[in-house]
C-alpha cells in the first residue's frame, strides 16, 4: 500500500491493533480508535465512527486509559475509516509561558 510507504523510520505493526482514543485539543470531542502501526514520527489509526466535522488539524492520541500516555498529533491522510497522523514535537511554541531569561532572574 502506497500510504504506508510515506512514513520515515521503522514501523511497529500491531497484529490485532492497539486500542486508543482520539481527543480534541479543547476536549470537546473524543473517538475510540485502533492503532494499526506506529513509528517515531506517526501512526496509522482505524477510527470508530465518523471523523466528519471533527477538528483534526491538531488533536491528542490517548494511549492509556488514564490519559497519562499521549501524543499530540496532526492529520496526515484519510482513507475511508483509516487515518495517518504525524506526531507533533512538544516544546518550541507550546512552552511560551516560561522563557529562558525568566529562569535567571
Amino acid at each position: 500500500m502506497a500510504t504506508s510507504e510515506r512514513r520515515k523510520g521503522d514501523r511497529v505493526i500491531f497484529e490485532r491493533g492497539y486500542a486508543a482514543h482520539m481527543m480534541g485539543i479543547d476536549g470537546t470531542w473524543r473517538r475510540e480508535c485502533t492503532m494499526e502501526d506506529i513509528s517515531e514520527t506517526g501512526a496509522k489509526l482505524t477510527v470508530e465512527g465518523s471523523v466528519e466535522g471533527l477538528h483534526l488539524k491538531e488533536f491528542f492520541l490517548l494511549l492509556s486509559s488514564t490519559g497519562l500516555a499521549y501524543r499530540r498529533c496532526e492529520l496526515s491522510w484519510v482513507n475511508g475509516d483509516q487515518i495517518g497522523v504525524n506526531f507533533l514535537k512538544t516544546g518550541g511554541k507550546l512552552k511560551k509561558a516560561r522563557r529562558p531569561q525568566d529562569a535567571d532572574a
